[in-house]
């Protein structure tokens, strides 16, 4: 997936960017930065456009199933029809066409059953490749930044003690 090759790319500049003490920020360049989001952009719209297509296929699949469903309850009519001419023929004959729409009935739920699952496999790896991408790059920046503030605080709380004791000696040395 292309979009997840340009995040890694974008995780790698700033993973090797010069940073500024204490502060956790780091120097990129930005021209490098925004080219990959727009190319970030322009790879985005593929994977609704393919959330659309599963849509569309849905659609398409059922239309296909409700055809050959009504296409076999039309034969089985017809064939019903033709075969009235005797009793035992028609006898027979009903019994054929109740086996045949039973039969297109079965098909026919089959066939939506299979589409509905196919659909629902697409829409699952699609939404789980989602909680990847979460899991992968939210999470992990969130830990480096938490990292990071904790760091700084770590710094500043050193810096105070070190000015208090330093306030205290003075403080000391004048009485």
């Amino acid at each position: 997936m292309k979009v997840l090759e340009l995040l890694d790319e974008i995780e790698e500049i700033i993973d090797t960017a010069g940073g500024f003490p204490l502060t956790g920020k780091v120097l990129v360049d930005s021209g490098e930065v925004l080219e990959i989001v727009k190319e970030i952009r322009v790879e985005l719209p593929e994977e609704i456009q393919q959330a659309q297509w599963i849509k569309n296929e849905r659609q398409r699949i059922l239309d296909e199933a409700k055809k050959e469903y009504e296409t076999i309850l039309k034969d089985a009519r017809l064939q019903a029809e033709a075969l009235i001419e005797n009793d035992d023929i028609t006898v027979k004959a009903k019994q054929r066409a109740e086996e045949i729409l039973r039969v297109a009935t079965e098909n026919s739920k089959a066939l939506k059953i299979d589409a509905y699952d196919y659909v629902d496999s697409l829409i699952y790896n699609f939404q789980d490749k989602m909680e990847q991408m979460n899991a992968t790059y939210c999470t992990e920046m969130f830990e480096t930044l938490q990292k990071t503030f904790d760091q700084i605080g770590s710094t500043l709380s050193e810096n105070r003690s070190e000015i208090k004791d330093l306030v205290y000696k003075i403080q000391m040395d004048q009485e």
